[in-house]
């Protein structure tokens, strides 16, 4: 009876339905084997040798695998059909055959399918081959430079930049990439212009808006009305002449679906259309590739099997009609350089399927699978045909001419289905639809204003309207006093974006740096590291990125230079279809990196932070208005700033430490609102100073007698701008006394580390009672019948939400082998497992919604094996402890297929 491996328990027990009674299907619960992070394990000096280790989770599973295969003389290897899969049979196989696992007469074959449903399976079965030695090749290229960059360049940022935490291959390019799109935005100079739209109304009383195109007989460019004035006289321009419409031209035109999901693709639209995260994707999709409704999820290509195109069309002409379906079968050619992860698209096993037939109760899965199907079945519909119409107004004189445009949609086609999201929405006004217009007929201004239109319809917050008589801005609703029919609009050039998850790895695909396999663990990373955080969707680097990017910009250029890796991905790519050896690549990229990791070896911190100085000098120290240095301190006046770094990333100091003891952050502003001093009060300077936690106003300065003089951080709430001296001496007043407790002792109010509070110490109490505040002007504000109040409620529920009980926040279901329900639960501290009477707590980052049972049952089995955390009733049944013994060991999540250290 043939042993059938695949990576996850889940894909095991549906596979094993499949296949039957005749095969012991077993998983090898994700990679095997990985090199210990230790020096030495891959030997550059004898030909890139690598020693693996089997880890400490994969050797029961590999024993499990290994006795299997004492009865049943034949071993399947069924994992994932990508690199990362090929990888995982190898490194199953040579970890076998060392301990003698496998028989000289034992056969062993390599399968794969790309979807897990039965005739996938079962046709794969009967197409077995041996282990693809140039995709394992590959692998063990990728696998050693990630190796070597990390545990070679992570060492030296650690002595060099006190509080990096680690450099990667491809993480340190796609951190690049986020940092230097953050300096453009700082860099950015808007530039003001304007544009000119009027309201018409044809014959019949409809009405539609047209833009300014030609002035003073020319075409008007983006720039041209540079300023009001020139606006104004546009205005003018356009209202004192007699208008006719000169042209009316409708074309017929069409849309044709995008193509179907291919990995990256799948992850950008997820992020735009649900803001789900890469991570968050990829793991939907996983948990929906093996309950058998999607293909494999890890992938290059975008072609489809001739019989899912064929099951795609018939769904089509039975759900939507024959008038759908295209005369012939759209055909998507493969964009992927490498074969290797040019697998089929991402698209449903059964078309007819939509996702309120698919078995499941996460939200997540449900949208995902939802997108998948919706985009699978438009690629193969009819496009969706258009008319454009375009109208040109213009005066006698041909000095005026504005032009409206529209389009009708005459059939919806695919888009009755699916439309793709778009990353950057452009403010064009195709997709208005035109009324009947006639060529030759007067056009005569509206007597509607333009004003409601543009309070909708405006992109810009900050836009000026223009008419005959004078500007009003959009907060100000002013009446325009000559003509409401025509407005000018002023507007400012916009700096690129930040990225988004979306936009990012459509940037990094575009550019070659990663694999579809690597974009969700490379973009967790560069968080987790704390090099970038997300806000609203968008990354922002944080001052630690940005120290480290600028120093691998300086000391290690061509190792985070986007060509460089980019090539270095399609010599790997060569390495996996067999025509390039993967320790030739291997030695050439060694040779030039242990040379640039000796230059900087002797390096001091001081002269590496003189260089990240110099570099980062425009961002850090940009021109005042006044002339002065940039670099002056601020507060003392006579030293001068420079960059320094702490553990938890670089700031900017006044060289005249301890002295002076002035900060602020790297991406901290010296004037309008930053660091500065307030004025004085009994002799001391009161000043407002940028901190690791926030902006904070001092009295005084430090000094050796007098290290931590009088502080307060500013309240949430209260902008640094609007600071000044009499708010910065209120906050340096606090805690501030309410007055005397009817049962004695002060009630005070204060500012806290989780906010604003009242406190009061009854005389027979020890510490006191804390009560909340929810308002900060509170703190200033409140009285004593209201603080007594507060605090009578707070004794009287000290506990307060505490002692309600616990949220399930998800149900997972039943112990497979104990019983009892297994829950993911609320709690005080984050959400954890709830079982019986363990509890285990999330790892960080897990998300609620990312918990499987096997994910859970590895939490629990890993909580209740540490000492002193079992239950103590256990503790003193013998017997109950043996009957637990002789139960399966619990199941472990399939861990993440990701390359380390990318």
């Amino acid at each position: 009876m043939p042993v059938v491996v695949v990576e996850s328990p889940a894909k095991a027990k549906t596979i094993n339905k499949y296949l039957g009674p005749g095969y012991t299907v077993l998983a090898s619960y994700g990679h095997v084997r990985d090199l210990p992070p230790k020096d030495g394990s891959v030997d550059t000096e004898h030909g890139f040798e690598m020693k693996w280790e089997v880890g400490a989770d994969s050797r029961k599973h590999v024993k499990a695998i290994a006795d299997a295969l004492k009865d049943d003389n034949a071993l399947i290897l069924a994992t994932d059909p990508d690199r990362e899969g090929e990888a995982i049979s190898w490194h199953l196989e040579d970890a076998l055959r060392k301990r003698k696992a496998i028989k000289k007469d034992t056969p062993v074959s390599r399968v794969v399918f790309n979807a897990i449903t039965k005739s996938a399976v079962t046709e794969a079965m009967k197409n077995p081959r041996q282990v693809d030695a140039p995709l394992v090749e590959a692998y063990l290229a990728r696998r050693a430079l990630d190796y070597l960059v990390g545990f070679n360049l992570s060492p030296v940022l650690w002595r060099k930049l006190p509080g990096a935490k680690s450099a990667g291959r491809v993480q340190s390019v796609c951190l690049r990439l986020i940092v230097e799109r953050e300096m453009e935005i700082e860099a950015f100079t808007p530039r003001e212009y304007w544009s000119l739209k009027a309201l018409f109304a044809t014959p019949r009383g409809q009405e539609y808006e047209a833009r300014l195109t030609v002035l003073a007989g020319k075409k008007l460019d983006k720039f041209d009305l540079a300023n009001a004035t020139q606006a104004e006289l546009a205005v003018q321009a356009v209202t004192s002449r007699a208008l006719t419409v000169k042209a009316v031209e409708a074309k017929p035109g069409t849309r044709n679906p995008s193509a179907p999901f291919m990995t990256s693709t799948l992850q950008q639209e997820a992020s735009r259309k649900f803001g789900m995260g890469a991570r968050q994707c990829m793991n939907a999709a996983q948990r929906l590739y093996e309950a058998g409704y999607i293909t494999y999820m890890r992938t290059d290509g975008i072609d489809m099997a001739p019989e899912a195109v064929m099951a795609a069309r018939d769904a089509i002409k039975d759900r939507f009609g024959e008038e759908y379906l295209p005369k012939s079968p759209r055909m998507y050619k493969n964009k992927a350089k490498n074969a290797q992860e040019a697998h089929e698209c991402i698209r449903p096993t059964e078309m007819t399927r939509d996702a309120g037939k698919i078995k499941t109760t996460d939200a997540d899965q449900r949208k995902l699978y939802d997108l998948i199907w919706k985009r699978t079945l438009a690629c193969q519909m009819a496009a969706a045909r258009l008319e454009r119409t375009t109208v040109d107004i213009a005066s006698g004189d041909e000095q005026v001419e504005l032009r409206a445009t529209g389009q009708v949609m005459m059939f919806d086609g695919f888009l009755r289905v699916y439309e793709e999201g778009r990353d950057d929405v452009s403010g064009d006004d195709d997709d208005r639809r035109l009324p009947q217009i006639s060529q030759g007929e007067p056009a005569a201004f509206a007597k509607s204003s333009l004003r409601d239109q543009f309070a909708k319809a405006s992109d810009q917050d900050d836009d000026v309207v223009e008419g005959a008589g004078g500007a009003m801005t959009r907060s100000d609703a002013a009446v325009l006093a000559a003509n409401e029919a025509v407005l000018a609009l002023q507007h400012f050039t916009q700096p690129p974006p930040r990225y988004t998850e979306a936009t990012l790895v459509k940037k990094m695909e575009e550019l070659g740096i990663g694999r579809p396999s690597t974009y969700a663990s490379v973009l967790t990373t560069i968080q987790d590291r704390e090099y970038v955080r997300k806000e609203q969707n968008r990354l922002i680097p944080e001052d630690k990125g940005r120290i480290v990017t600028i120093f691998l910009l300086n000391f290690f250029r061509k190792y985070v230079g986007y060509e460089f890796t980019a090539n270095l991905e399609e010599e790997l790519d060569e390495v996996s279809a067999g025509a390039a050896n993967y320790k030739d690549v291997l030695d050439r990229f060694w040779r030039d990196f242990s040379a640039a990791i000796a230059e900087t070896s002797d390096l001091r911190i001081t002269e590496v932070l003189d260089v990240l100085d110099d570099a980062l000098a425009p961002t850090l120290y940009p021109p005042r208005e006044d002339g002065s240095d940039p670099r002056q301190c601020p507060l003392c006046g006579t030293g001068q700033l420079h960059l320094k770094t702490s553990k938890t990333g670089g700031f900017v100091g006044c060289g005249n430490y301890p002295e002076c003891r002035y900060t602020r952050p790297i991406g901290g502003d010296s004037a309008d609102g930053g660091d500065r001093v307030l004025g004085e009060d009994a002799g001391d300077e009161i000043s407002l100073r940028s901190g690791r936690f926030g902006p904070y106003v001092q009295r005084g300065e430090a000094t050796e007698e007098n290290k931590k003089p009088p502080r307060a951080s500013l309240p949430k709430g209260w902008k640094p701008e609007d600071m000044d001296l009499e708010k910065a001496l209120t906050l340096l007043s606090l805690p501030r006394e309410v007055g005397e407790h009817p049962e004695g002792g002060m009630i005070t109010t204060n500012f806290g580390r989780f906010g604003p509070y009242i406190h009061h110490k009854a005389p027979d109490e020890a510490k006191g009672v804390y009560a909340n505040l929810k308002d900060p002007a509170d703190v200033f504000e409140v009285g004593m019948n209201r603080a007594v109040e507060l605090l009578a409620a707070k004794r009287a529920n000290p506990g307060g939400r505490g002692r309600a009980a616990a949220k399930a926040l998800r149900e997972l279901g039943e112990h497979p082998e104990s019983g009892g329900p297994v829950n993911v639960m609320e709690g005080r501290y984050g959400p954890y497992i709830k079982w019986e009477k363990v509890n285990a707590t999330l790892p960080k980052g897990t998300e609620p919604g990312d918990v499987t049972m096997e994910m859970a049952l590895e939490l629990i089995a890993a909580k209740a094996a540490k000492p002193g955390k079992g239950r103590k009733a256990a503790a003193k049944k013998p017997a109950a402890r043996k009957a637990t013994a002789k139960k399966a060991p619990a199941k472990k999540a399939a861990p993440k297929k990701a390359a380390a250290g990318e």
